[in-house]
């Protein structure tokens, strides 16, 4: 399936200020409109909501892929190579601690991707990744 359409995520956080701070300034997320309960960024093109609640949501369920233990849920980013690389010197430069370091994932295989994952202060898993060939995204 083909389409133009725009992504869309709405997910929980229990600090909007600390949401801010980490998808506005680390991440590079512009902020859209927002209240006292959710706040909308620009998350490379599509939009993402972080909603306030009380109680953290923890889920701590995961998938091998490639000999990694993927944390599951996630949500992310396919970025170009050299936006991905950035991405990964500046969380490493800010102490963000990876769940699986940036590395190169299937490697000599369809489908080979650099790859990073990490977790918000909320416990959401983040997920970004770059193709050198992106015609591969969805290659079997």
């Amino acid at each position: 399936m083909e389409s133009n359409a725009l992504f869309h995520l709405a997910f929980p956080v229990t600090n909007l200020k600390i949401a801010k701070q980490f998808y506005g300034d680390l991440l590079g997320c512009a902020q859209g409109r927002s209240t006292e309960l959710w706040v909308d960024f620009n998350f490379y093109g599509h939009q993402i909501v972080a909603h306030l609640v009380t109680i953290p949501v923890t889920v701590d369920m995961t998938n091998k892929v490639d000999g990694d233990d993927v944390p599951i849920p996630h949500f992310g980013a396919i970025l170009p190579m050299e936006v991905w690389q950035a991405l990964a010197d500046k969380l490493s430069v800010a102490g963000v601690a990876f769940i699986i370091k940036p590395h190169l994932r299937f490697q000599g295989q369809v489908g080979e991707q650099a790859n990073m994952f990490f977790r918000d202060p909320f416990g959401n898993a983040l997920e970004f990744k770059a193709f050198q060939d992106t015609k591969q995204i969805f290659e079997a």
